[in-house]
């Protein structure tokens, strides 16, 4: 497959901060590739970088072909950028936004009104046109940011947390509106919302202090990485009592890992047979009444937890 971006040993200090620390990755044609991290891992500094912005201290970066850096007219026609808060003028409606935006790339009378009108149609704004965007909803700026993205075409669409600050249905929009473009245009995506990145993205890198720590199509790195969880659910009032049955289990040699939220505990173990033959004993004896009992599909998550830790340092 061909590569949309390529980035080898990219490197960028901040003072005695390494932001980025080798960082090399390859992300296909007409992907959308999750690159997933806690805060802080590098992630915003990776697209500023990409999209010149920002200057790398070392390494090199490519574009759709254009080097980085080198070649920044080039990247700049090659590249949509959505930040993760984008800014607008509040006295534009989108329809003169997305006008003024199709001016700066040079696109003629013709072309800028027939494009409006498509990425108004693609993001749902066609109602909302004639509306000042000052008035506008988080949900409908992100949309807009979207569209204004995608006014010149570009075969690459860099996107910085998303949805990160949006309601559940405003999410919901605007990973539809990410995975409509699938093979079309190449999606590289930024964010640390694990759930989003599992429903839209085709490969998945994960970045944790500035380095690298796995990359791969979203299902093999699930394959590759995570282990047998179970999940069980205790009985309204249980929580207390499972936290402690849960705790105790942490000795077993065939348990790798229990974490509890509530009255649910997920349990990783290392031997699934063994699992399937005590756990259930092992929760009777107690005197625990689960009202759910599963060994679930390992997601993720698992894999982000057992690879970065929840506190966000790389094992």
């Amino acid at each position: 497959m061909t590569a949309a971006i390529r980035i080898e040993e990219l490197r960028r200090t901040f003072g005695t901060v390494q932001a980025l620390n080798g960082l090399t990755l390859s992300v296909g044609e007409g992907t959308v590739f999750g690159f997933l991290g806690p805060n802080g891992a590098g992630k915003t500094t990776t697209l500023r970088i990409l999209t010149g912005l920002a200057r790398a201290t070392g390494g090199r970066a490519w574009v759709a072909g254009a080097e980085v850096g080198m070649t920044q007219g080039a990247v700049a026609q090659r590249v949509g950028y959505l930040p993760e808060e984008p800014a607008f003028y509040p006295w534009m409606t989108p329809r003169e936004y997305l006008d003024y935006v199709g001016r700066i790339y040079a696109l003629d009378a013709v072309e800028r009104a027939s494009r409006i009108k498509e990425l108004l149609a693609l993001v749902g704004l066609e109602q909302v046109a004639g509306r000042r965007i000052g008035g506008f909803s988080r949900g409908m700026r992100q949309r807009l940011g979207l569209a204004q993205a995608l006014v010149h075409k570009p075969p690459v669409l860099l996107l910085d947390e998303p949805v990160s600050a949006l309601d559940p249905l405003g999410r919901k929009e605007v990973l539809g509106l990410i995975e409509g473009l699938r093979g079309s245009t190449t999606v590289f995506m930024s964010t640390h919302i694990l759930a989003d990145v599992e429903r839209v993205c085709d490969t998945v890198a994960i970045l944790a202090q500035g380095r690298l720590i796995a990359e791969a199509p979203r299902e093999e790195l699930i394959a590759r990485y995570a282990v047998p969880v179970f999940e069980l659910r205790a009985d309204a009032g249980m929580g207390d009592a499972l936290a402690v049955w849960a705790d105790g289990l942490r000795a077993l040699p065939w348990v790798d890992d229990v974490r509890v939220h509530g009255d649910v505990a997920r349990i990783d173990v290392s031997d699934v047979d063994v699992a399937k033959q005590r756990l259930m004993a092992l929760a009777a004896e107690a005197g625990l009444v689960l009202t759910r009992y599963e060994l679930v599909r390992p997601s993720l998550e698992d894999v982000f937890v057992r690879l970065v830790g929840e506190g966000g340092e790389s094992r």
